[in-house]
């Protein structure tokens, strides 16, 4: 399947789900950078140019992402044992 057509089925999908743009994009924009960082072995440098981003921005987004997953682990219910 061509990438337009894979695209548009997945859009398809994320419009019956009701998933808001600004979700889509920012879904979209933080796994195609962790995927870009894991082909590169974390080397932001690298990663950066590939991206066409300055390796300042990338860190930044980077350290944004860290952030929200530490705040998400520390309000997720914990269990007990």
């Amino acid at each position: 399947m061509q990438l337009r057509a894979r695209l548009e089925a997945l859009i398809e999908e994320m419009l019956d789900g009701q998933i808001m743009l600004d979700e889509a994009v920012a879904e979209f924009e933080k796994l195609y950078i962790q995927k870009a960082l894991a082909r590169n072995n974390n080397h932001l440098s690298r990663t950066a140019a590939i991206l066409g981003i300055h390796r300042n921005t990338l860190a930044k987004r980077v350290a944004a992402y860290r952030a929200q997953e530490r705040m998400l682990a520390a309000n997720a219910p914990r269990r007990r044992r």
